[in-house]
């Protein structure tokens, strides 16, 4: 009985002693993830991904400039093999990948005969030779090897006119125009407060007040510049800009004066009511909008004009010779660097642990640029091939034969994520023997069909265009008219979404088109 009594007592306390609730203190646990690290050379290989072929040569060039062991490789491809192996190792992106092996440039260049000139024995006397207006008929320069710099200093390539800008160009005419100086600065104000199509940015007024004369005076040097080459600068709008050129031409009359107030009638191509206004006839009025046609309504837009960039793609494409498609990257659009292992192998050995450390982070960032110039070669190419092998359609018929794509669908089947072909397809372009195209251009939306199918937005808006091109005046259709027939066609679409891509292709409604078509301008 006693036994008993001291065992429950122990167990009791037993219990008081055990500890309530979750323990407090610290611990060590082990635990394994796996997270993606957004390294900067990871997100600057995301950037070069969706670079234009422009911004990687300028990347390249930046590259070269801050590492040492990064050259570029200027050796022509049939000197590669034997350099290869001799310290420097070529980017893995030197020779582009094509989607089927095609017969090589070079190979056609070796196979052409050589010129006569060319295949000429290397001792023949050309002393009695003459090269009608070649280095004989060189003047002074005769004797100068091509390439030399003139007497002037300056090279031939240096020879071209430097395009004169707008203000130049007005500059010298203020000086010939005017003997006042006081006019000569109202007409230096004036063409400072030019914009870039030739019209007036500030008022007159204001320019008097600023100068302290008045607007009489103003107005008077303004009204002599309007006559300035091109005519119709200094212009407030774009009324008085044709109103001065017509003046020049010696057309501006009553009728073209009425025709020129109501200009947003004739945006309108509302001509009936032109007709009555001007008060004249049909053909008239036909001849007075094609008299205002050949005006500038922007005389200054052609000068101070910007080179234009040349498009240069970055995917070749040609026919096969079994019916196929052929696909090979730019060599103009990939840059070409080596890593210069021989260089790193000569150096860091005598190198203390600050310079090696160094070293070896230039050798890794030349690595990964390599690296990554390789992979988006490859990534460009197969992206490339599936929208190709996708679009054939397109390419053998025409616009019509577009087919809905979107960028799941080449996702799936280069088993890519859709960001990565959108960074892809972003600024680059392709040379096809339908002319040179986005990768974008190949993405439309799909419209449903009457029989289950579906057809691409682009091709029917290209329908759409066909379609109004061909009408007569009169046969104008409408949007229900176009709706109608692209319906019979098998194509199901909504009369507001036929408005919407007209609206897009900048076509104007039935009643203008109606309208302008009646009298023809």
């Amino acid at each position: 009985m006693r036994t008993a009594a001291i065992g429950r007592n122990f167990r009791t306390v037993a219990d008081a002693a055990m500890p309530m609730g979750p323990q407090l203190g610290p611990r060590l646990d082990l635990r394994q993830t796996q997270t993606l690290i957004m390294t900067p050379q990871l997100r600057q290989a995301i950037k070069l991904l969706q670079f234009s072929n422009l911004e990687v040569g300028a990347f390249v060039e930046e590259e070269l400039e801050r590492n040492p062991l990064l050259e570029r490789d200027e050796r022509d491809e049939r000197a590669e093999a034997d350099m290869e192996g001799a310290g420097e190792r070529p980017a893995p992106d030197q020779q582009p990948t094509r989607l089927e092996v095609a017969r090589d440039a070079a190979d056609h260049a070796a196979a052409t005969t050589l010129p006569d000139a060319v295949s000429a024995p290397l001792d023949a006397d050309h002393a009695e030779g003459y090269d009608p207006g070649g280095a004989a008929d060189g003047g002074p320069y005769r004797n100068r090897p091509i390439g030399d710099p003139r007497p002037d200093g300056r090279a031939i390539e240096e020879l071209a006119e430097t395009p004169r800008s707008l203000r130049e160009h007005l500059g010298e005419q203020l000086r010939l125009g005017f003997a006042d100086p006081a006019d000569r600065v109202i007409g230096a104000h004036l063409i400072a407060l030019l914009d870039p199509a030739g019209r007036l940015s500030g008022e007159p007024a204001a320019l008097a007040r600023a100068l302290g004369t008045g607007l009489d005076r103003v107005e008077q040097v303004r009204a002599r510049m309007q006559r300035f080459d091109p005519v119709g600068l200094f212009c407030r709008d774009l009324r008085e800009c044709l109103t001065v050129q017509l003046a020049e031409r010696n057309r501006l009359d009553p009728a073209m004066r009425a025709l020129l107030d109501n200009l947003d009638l004739l945006a309108r191509r509302d001509l009936r009511r032109l007709m009555a206004l001007c008060g004249v006839d049909a053909e008239d009025l036909a001849e007075m909008v094609g008299e205002i046609r050949r005006l500038d309504p922007k005389p200054g837009a052609c000068f101070d004009l910007a080179p234009l960039q040349p498009l240069v793609p970055d995917v070749l494409m040609r026919r096969a010779p079994d019916g196929g498609w052929l696909l090979e990257l730019n060599p103009e659009t990939m840059p070409r660097v080596l890593v210069n292992q021989a260089f790193h192998a000569r150096v860091a050995p005598r190198a203390d642990r600050e310079e090696r450390a160094f070293l070896a982070a230039k050798l890794q960032t030349a690595n990964w640029l390599v690296k990554s110039l390789q992979q988006r070669a490859q990534t460009i190419l197969k992206v490339a091939a599936e929208i190709v092998r996708q679009q054939d359609g397109f390419f053998r018929h025409g616009v019509d034969g577009l087919r809905p794509l979107i960028l799941r669908d080449i996702a799936d089947a280069v088993q890519m994520h859709e960001s990565t072909v959108s960074r892809v397809t972003s600024n680059k372009y392709i040379a096809t023997p339908r002319g040179t195209l986005e990768l974008k251009y190949f993405f439309t939306a799909a419209i449903a069909g009457t029989a289950g199918e579906s057809h691409s937005a682009e091709a029917v808006r290209h329908r759409i265009r066909v379609m109004i091109g061909a009408e007569t005046p009169g046969s104008i259709l409408s949007d229900d008219a176009i709706v109608s027939r692209l319906k019979r066609e098998g194509v199901d679409i909504a009369r507001r979404t036929v408005a919407k891509y007209r609206e897009a292709l900048g076509i104007p409604s039935s009643v203008q088109r109606k309208r302008e078509k009646a009298v023809p301008a």
